[in-house]
């Protein structure tokens, strides 16, 4: 019987991995919420989800030059980051808004969470299965 652990963890491998840096780009916007000047930053989980399992139709922006600057996240080559949109700007040209900030933070952090425990019950089964309980 031939085992295959990609099959065994699916997509969540790279949900997981990006929503982990998702996480890391929301708590910036919240550490910056008062940096005048600081625009917030995200990252669609769709788009970077399909992009990372091979959807080549994403119509991302190329490189073409290596002195080009990237618009992507570090180990996660195909997340193009993204400006968030401002309900109502600041004065002082920061876009974060804490409370939208924290919702995302929040959710983001529940379905990471969920990932986890799915992915918790699907070993479980597996040792189950070859314990032969």
């Amino acid at each position: 019987m031939v085992f295959s652990f990609d099959k065994l963890v699916g997509v969540h491998e790279q949900a997981l991995s990006i929503r982990a840096k998702r996480n890391e780009l929301l708590a910036s916007n919240l550490a910056n919420v008062d940096t005048p000047g600081y625009k917030a930053r995200d990252i669609d989980f769709k788009t970077a989800l399909s992009q990372a399992n091979g959807d080549q139709n994403s119509g991302s922006i190329k490189q073409t030059h290596a002195r080009h600057l990237s618009n992507s996240m570090s180990g996660l080559p195909n997340a193009e980051l993204l400006y968030r949109v401002p309900n109502q700007p600041t004065l002082d040209g920061n876009t974060v808004d804490a409370q939208v900030e924290q919702a995302e933070f929040g959710e983001n952090a529940l379905r990471y969470q969920a990932s986890l425990h799915f992915l918790d019950r699907r070993f479980k089964g597996i040792i189950s299965a070859l314990k032969g309980e």
